[in-house]
């Protein structure tokens, strides 16, 4: 089994890779999913560890904020996969507020971790972000723009866990007359 601190530097390295592929700007959302359970060769929700969570965490916060990106990372099901972000976060992009604490058990591992780790954490019921990671299938689509787009990296998984990564872009309007910018993602 992978060390906590192998599994967050797999974690930073296929944030970077897909930050660099995916080009998003100053001021995105970037959002994570991830069962710390399915990490550790687990079934979702049976085996979480809070000081994989951590290092995970810490891990990603310095790769979004290296980029000046804003993290959110999912609930689990029994909070309905709400997100835990920072109050800036929700400032700027106008996001209502829910009355929730996640912890282990209520909102897994990881949220649990985010929620102990930002320096002004809310939970919010929903967002619409720009890129994400999903790890151990814990679905985040709901919590991307409308068109994703998935992105192969070089990492498949992390630690046991399946790794899936998206970007999204505007929707393509238009029909046969319509021209597209070149440059778009």
């Amino acid at each position: 089994m992978e060390t906590n601190m192998q599994i967050a530097k797999e974690l930073a390295a296929a944030a970077e890779e897909l930050i660099s592929i995916a080009k998003p700007k100053k001021g995105q959302i970037f959002v994570l999913g991830c069962s710390t359970s399915e990490v550790l060769g687990n079934k979702i929700g049976t085996g979480g560890s809070s000081e994989t969570a951590v290092a995970m965490f810490k891990a990603l916060k310095a790769v979004c904020d290296a980029h000046e990106l804003y993290l959110a990372v999912q609930c689990c099901e029994h909070l309905n996969r709400s997100l835990v972000v920072e109050a800036a976060t929700a400032e700027r992009y106008n996001l209502e507020e829910v009355t929730v604490r996640p912890v282990a058990h209520a909102g897994g591992a990881m949220a649990t971790a985010a929620y102990e780790n930002f320096a002004e954490p809310v939970v919010v019921e929903k967002i619409s972000a720009h890129l994400g990671i999903d790890i151990g299938q814990t679905l985040i689509g709901m919590h991307l723009k409308r068109v994703a787009v998935p992105v192969r990296l070089q990492y498949k998984k992390i630690g046991e866990a399946v790794l899936t990564a998206a970007k999204t872009r505007p929707p393509l309007v238009g029909g046969p007359r319509a021209q597209y910018l070149e440059n778009r993602p």
